[in-house]
Parts: structure tokens; sequence; C-alpha cells
């Protein structure tokens, strides 16, 4: 029996009788982490990592049964083991590790492996049979050092307060918002969220996750609160260039996709490269720390990177049906 199947619905563990972040409702789902392309409503019940539940709650509602675990606790699951351990990728974001018969297949879900100082670093987990995205699987996709990223950061808004300019920085909601938060000098000003990302904040620090202060940004927020501060916010078009409402503004964008300098194409006025995935060398690190015979790719790269992995002599190949529609802001 395979340790792992395709199915229409996404990944399937035959002897187990789930699935891993199906794109479809099933009756039992073992979810890696809270962003949408990852986590859908509408299952018989699901697994995540404990800090999942509070995004997944906010995000999904409470309809929807969740059973949680800690990372390195075990549980059978039908006739395998299964236990989380940490992604790196955002809060609560798991690999998921099964084990059969002897054989353990290893599913990394969203990853990255250089730590963040807000997410429980990645840990590389041996197995046979290693299911990676490569998400940006191509060596043009480098990360700086992100203590360097913040600073660029903090500087912008620095000189852009002192112009009394607004600064817009632009990240996704869930995992990017929460962990530029973490990094921003807040003795520069004050710092407000666009609602989908207070709403995280929110759910984290009711959960016991320490993130700094933040303010809504909400229609009571007037253009005067605004000026000189930083408002977090998704992408959301020329919004925030409306001088009545904002003031002027800066717009940045912060990404992973900032690394090809394509910032002013973009139509941001800065791009600074911070992504929550794995750079080219930390896809390459993490299939050699599984020491895994078998590595399935998924995401982005996936044929470029799969094809990389076969030059060097392993057995690689790509898995189409899994490249679903992504996040746009990693």
């Amino acid at each position: 029996m395979k340790l792992l199947d395709l199915t229409p619905a996404g990944l399937y563990c035959p002897a187990g009788d789930f699935y891993i972040d199906p794109m479809k409702p099933v009756p039992r789902a073992v979810i890696t982490h809270g962003h949408s392309d990852h986590a859908r409503s509408g299952h018989g019940s699901c697994l995540v990592h404990t800090d999942s539940l509070p995004v997944l709650r906010a995000r999904l509602g409470t309809s929807m049964p969740v059973e949680t675990r800690d990372y390195n606790q075990s549980l059978r699951i039908g006739d395998v083991t299964v236990s989380l351990h940490p992604a790196g990728h955002i809060i609560g974001s798991a690999q998921i590790r099964i084990e059969h018969r002897g054989r353990v297949a290893v599913v990394t879900g969203d990853y990255k492996v250089k730590p963040d100082g807000l997410t429980v670093p990645f840990e590389p987990v041996a197995c046979d049979i290693l299911v990676t995205e490569a998400t940006f699987g191509l060596p043009v996709y480098q990360w700086p050092d992100q203590a360097g990223v913040m600073n660029q950061i903090n500087r912008w808004w620095k000189a852009n307060r002192e112009k009394g300019i607004t600064s817009v920085l632009n990240a996704y909601s869930l995992g990017k918002a929460q962990r530029l938060l973490a990094g921003l000098d807040l003795t520069t000003g004050s710092v407000f969220c666009h609602p989908s990302a207070e709403k995280m904040n929110e759910a984290l620090r009711a959960h016991g996750i320490p993130l700094p202060p933040s303010r809504l940004l909400d229609k009571t927020v007037t253009r005067r609160d605004l000026e000189g501060s930083l408002i977090l916010a998704p992408v959301s078009g020329s919004q925030f260039r409306d001088e009545s409402v904002f003031g002027k503004t800066s717009i940045a964008f912060a990404s992973g996709w900032m690394a090809t300098g394509k910032t002013r194409q973009t139509g941001f006025d800065r791009g600074f490269v911070l992504s929550d995935h794995a750079d080219w060398a930390e896809l390459n690190l993490a299939v050699r720390e599984s020491g895994a015979e078998e590595v399935l790719v998924y995401h982005g790269f996936n044929r470029s990177f799969a094809r990389w992995l076969r030059e060097a002599g392993l057995d690689a190949r790509p898995l189409e049906n899994l490249n679903r529609e992504r996040e746009t802001e990693d």
C-alpha cells in the first residue's frame, strides 16, 4: 500500500484514511497551516497544530470539528502514526510526518529554514519520501539576512515620518504581517493594521502569542492620526494613493518576489525582500537533511526544481495537480 496517493481532493494517505491540506471537503483532514490555500472549511474533522487553532477559528468559524496536537506529539490514525513538526513558515505551521510499517513520509506544507524570531524554527525530519514545495525553486531567489531587511524597512519608515509621509507596507495578513510587526521599531510611531491583519493579531494575542501593539485601521482613524505612521495591509491596489483620506503615502511590498528587483514595474515605491518560504539554498538544504530517497515537488517552480534534483541523483518528480491557487503575497 502506498504511503501517499494523489486524488482530485489532494494528497491522500490510504492506510490512515485522511487527506493532507485537501482542496475539497473530505471526511478527515490533516492541515499544515492556516493559509487559505491549505486550510479550507467543510471537512468532517481536521487535525492541526495547537497554535493554528485560533487562526482557523478566526478564518473558518467554529462549526468544523478540530483536533490539536503540539509538535513532536504522536497519535495513531488508522494504521499509521502521525506527528507534527515545526515548518518555520508561520505561527502554528507544521510538517506532517506519517509512518507506516517502517516507512516514513513527510509532507512539508509551506516552510522556511531560517528562523524569523517569532515562529518556531524549522526542524529537519528524516524520511523515505519528502513532499516539498518549490514556490521559489530557482537559483535567483536567495534571501538576504532578515535583520538587514528590517533595518531597511525601519529606516524607510523613519525617513518618511520626517517628511510627514505615511508608510504603507503591503504584506499578507497572516504570517508576514505578524513577522513585520515583531521587527518594527515602534519608537518611530504608531502601527495601524488593516482589519484582515488585525483580526489575526487579536486571535493570536488571545491565544497567548506575544505581539507588539498595533491599532485597527478603521473609519474612526483620521488623516492626522496616520501622518508619519506605518500601515500594514494586504496588497489592495491604489486605495492608499487617495491623499484626501491617507495624506501623502509611500507604498512598499515585503515579499520574496521583490528579489528580481522589479519594484517600480509592480506599482510600488519600494520593495523589501522578505519571504515566509524557503529560498533556493533552503530548499536544497531541507531535501539533503531529510535523507529522502524519493522527493515529490509541488507549487511554484516544481518542474525546474524536480529536474535539478534528478540531475543531482535523486528520485524526484513534480506533482502537477497540487499546484493549487497560491496566495500572491509570499
